[in-house]
Parts: structure tokens; C-alpha cells; sequence
């Protein structure tokens, strides 16, 4: 080979490879003795971009669930909660009530702060460690063995709605508003009106005395609550429908996938 023409050079010695502005690019040859002939082109990954951290979040409303055998106990437990979420802060509310219903054992004495910022959550437990009973607070106590019973969610038919029902969940919960952004799309083919202006009020209120409106508005709030439930561990055993409230059970049991739902709803409300 003559290695004296062209732009080829033999490398016999290690050295610097500087970057160009373009990708750095190797060739590697192999010949071996037993007749492999073989040329690879090796480019270098590209550069990761450096992505913004977005800020925690708290998930929306959630619910701290706190139990123990005695009430003296449940005070102390709701205290050592207190100084776990001071330290943790706002951005692992969410994270906490998953953990606190899945993971924890539920005993006899129980209650649950509902919350949607560090400070809630805070108040409502210190008030709990305290033996007070403030709004955002319930307490109870569990008779018999205490054995977790079994889950079941019930699906309404019409009647329930009123306009503007999604709007402080739409801005209070991502989870929520995700599923309604996903129910929106799988409606969208069917239906004349956004979804999204009907749940927060800012559609024509004669909308909501449309059949072919409330029965997929109602649809699409009954999944998006499935959806936030879920997201905060709690798993219902079972479901059940009445009337419409028949179809958002099928799709939330997985037995219909969210776009065939969307249709028999839209389709049903039409007819």
C-alpha cells in the first residue's frame, strides 16, 4: 500500500483527535488468517444535550393515610410523619401517600389529611399528633379484625353533572389532567365541542343540557378520577356501572381500551 498518496494516513502512535465541528469517524480493518476480510466505520455517539431539571411537584390533592393500635400511637406515628415530610419537602407528597397505602400496615385506628402542599400536610398532621380535628382531617376507628376489606369503585349514569365539574381538578391534579387530555383525543372524532371548555365552565352553559355532552363529559371525569385513585395506590377490586356509567367501568377494568370507549360513549349519547 502506498500510504505517501491520498488523504489516508497509517496510525502507529497514539495522538490527539481534536473535533472539527463535525463527527469523528474510524475506520477499523480486520484480515485474519483464517480469511475474514472485514471493514468497519465507527462514528462517535452524539453529544448529549444538557436538559433543564423541572421542579418537583406535589402531584395535586393527596391523601395521607396514617393508622396504628391505639390512639395514643396514632398521635406519635402522625407526629414522626410530620418531621419526615419536613424534611422531605413539597415535592414528595405524592411519592409518601403511595407509600403510606401500599406499603404500611393499615390497623384499627386510623386517619387520613388530605393535602395539596407541604403545609397542608403539615398542619393536618401536627393538628392529628395534637388529638384535634380540623377541615382536611378524618379519623375513625376500624372494628372487627381490622383485615383490609375488598375495593369496589361504582360508575354513575347521568344526573351528576354540572358545568365546570373538572375545572379545580384540571389545575389541582396532572394525573387528572393528563387522562382528560387523553379522553379528549380518543372523543374528538365523534364530537363537535372540546371537552376541555365544557369541564372547566368555559362553554356554552346549553352544552350541558345536551345528551350527546354530558354522557362523554361525565365519561371522561369518571376515568380521570379512576386515573388519580390509581395513581395513589388505590386499586379497586372490582367495578360496576349504571346505565353510561357502564362503559367508563369497562374501559377503567381494562376490558375496553380508552378509544373504543370514547366511541360507544359518543356513539350511545348520539343515538
Amino acid at each position: 500500500v502506498d500510504w505517501s498518496a491520498g488523504a489516508v494516513e497509517l496510525l502507529t502512535e497514539a495522538r490527539e483527535w481534536p473535533r472539527e465541528g463535525r463527527p469523528r469517524r474510524a475506520g477499523v480493518s480486520s484480515f485474519g488468517i483464517s480469511g475474514t476480510n472485514a471493514h468497519l466505520i465507527l462514528e462517535e455517539a452524539p453529544a448529549e444535550e444538557q436538559g433543564t431539571v423541572p421542579a418537583p411537584s406535589s402531584g395535586g390533592v393527596v391523601p395521607l393515610v396514617v393508622s396504628a393500635r391505639s390512639t395514643a400511637s396514632l398521635a406519635g406515628q402522625a407526629g414522626r410523619l410530620a418531621d419526615f415530610v419536613e424534611q422531605s419537602g413539597q415535592g414528595s407528597l405524592t411519592g409518601i401517600a403511595r407509600s403510606l397505602i401500599t406499603g404500611r400496615a393499615l390497623l384499627t385506628e386510623r386517619a387520613v389529611v388530605v393535602a395539596d402542599s407541604e403545609g397542608e400536610a403539615l398542619a393536618g398532621l401536627r393538628s392529628l399528633e395534637r388529638g384535634e380535628n380540623p377541615a382536611g382531617l378524618v379519623t375513625g376507628k376500624v372494628s372487627g379484625s381490622g383485615t383490609p376489606g375488598k375495593v369496589v369503585w361504582v360508575f354513575p349514569g347521568q344526573g351528576s353533572q354540572w358545568a365546570g365539574m373538572g375545572r379545580e381538578l384540571l389545575d389541582a391534579s396532572p394525573v387528572f389532567a393528563e387522562r382528560i387530555a387523553e379522553c379528549a383525543a380518543a372523543l374528538e372524532p365523534f364530537i363537535d365541542w372540546s371537552l376541555i371548555d365544557v369541564l372547566r365552565g368555559d362553554a356554552d352553559p346549553g352544552l350541558m343540557e345536551r345528551v350527546d355532552v354530558l354522557q362523554p363529559a361525565s365519561f371522561a371525569v369518571m376515568v380521570g378520577l379512576a386515573a388519580v385513585w390509581q395513581s395513589v395506590g388505590v386499586k379497586p377490586d372490582a367495578v360496576l356501572g349504571h346505565s353510561q356509567g357502564e362503559i367508563a367501568a369497562a374501559c377503567v377494568s381494562g376490558a375496553l381500551s380508552l378509544e373504543d370507549a370514547a366511541r360507544v360513549v359518543a356513539l350511545r349519547s348520539q343515538a
